[in-house]
């Protein structure tokens, strides 16, 4: 059984540890990530993290924000970390933080479960996808995104919680610690791995990405920048791009 099958399995029989209320839906009911599901091969980086003092301090601010009542998002953080074994890893898409509307965050970044809205940014995604006419993408019905990360896709937030409403609210608390060596894991593979770093808070951690690597730039799917210079996300051909490097390295590509 692979890692990746065998995180699933462990998240989907997890015990509950998001309760549903107030039509807020699942969400993080308290700071225990002994209970976070993830594979095997991020485990070392991972708990290196949680014992520094950096993890420690991350641990204590959400445990505060708990006790005063904030409702934080997602109930699974490592989620993306589950599904994308290491070992696994061909792609990774960086985003900034999950969503913070109720029932929108996943653990994935840019992903939201099936049956819910997909926000702008992923509606801009999903155009991408459909208008790159090298790209033949699967049939989806919702904005999950969960079939890319079973297939080495790894997407990363560079902060892993929020707070509901409230965007980037867990920034500089120490996830970007824990993110920035999670990308230095990756780009120490011996395999080289496809980066897209959509706009500048992502490509802002280019420096930590060996020179042998494939890195993509574009702009931020978001509205505001999808269509702007200097490289607009619409068009920017990044689906294909990848597949046709991982088709050069004698992989398989994405079924995008």
């Amino acid at each position: 059984m692979s890692q990746g099958l065998q995180a699933d399995l462990a998240f989907n029989n997890r015990p509950e540890s998001a309760p549903e209320g107030g039509g807020r839906g699942p969400r993080l009911a308290r700071w225990n990530p002994a209970e976070w599901p993830l594979a095997a091969d991020w485990a070392p980086v991972v708990g290196q993290f949680l014992a520094s003092q950096a993890g420690q301090q991350l641990g204590a601010f959400i445990e505060r924000r708990l006790a005063a009542g904030a409702i934080i998002y997602p109930p699974q953080p490592f989620r993306a970390l589950a599904l994308t074994p290491l070992a696994d890893v061909r792609v990774v898409i960086l985003g900034q933080d999950p969503y913070h509307g109720p029932g929108q965050a996943q653990g994935l970044a840019f992903s939201v479960p099936d049956g819910v809205r997909p926000p702008p940014s992923l509606r801009n995604i999903f155009k991408e996808l459909a208008r790159d006419p090298a790209v033949d993408p699967a049939p989806h019905g919702g904005g999950s995104l969960e079939r890319w990360a079973r297939q080495g896709v790894l997407l990363l937030n560079t902060s892993l919680t929020v707070e509901e409403g409230q965007a980037a609210s867990h920034a500089k608390q120490g996830w970007e610690s824990l993110t920035d060596q999670l990308i230095s894991a990756v780009s120490a593979m011996p395999e080289p791995v496809v980066f897209l770093l959509w706009g500048a808070h992502a490509q802002a951690k280019q420096a930590l990405i060996d020179p042998r690597h494939r890195v993509l730039t574009a702009n931020h799917p978001s509205p505001l920048s999808a269509l702007r210079p200097p490289v607009p996300f619409l068009g920017c051909g990044h689906f294909s791009a990848a597949n046709r490097v991982l088709r050069a390295q004698g992989r398989d590509g994405i079924h995008w």
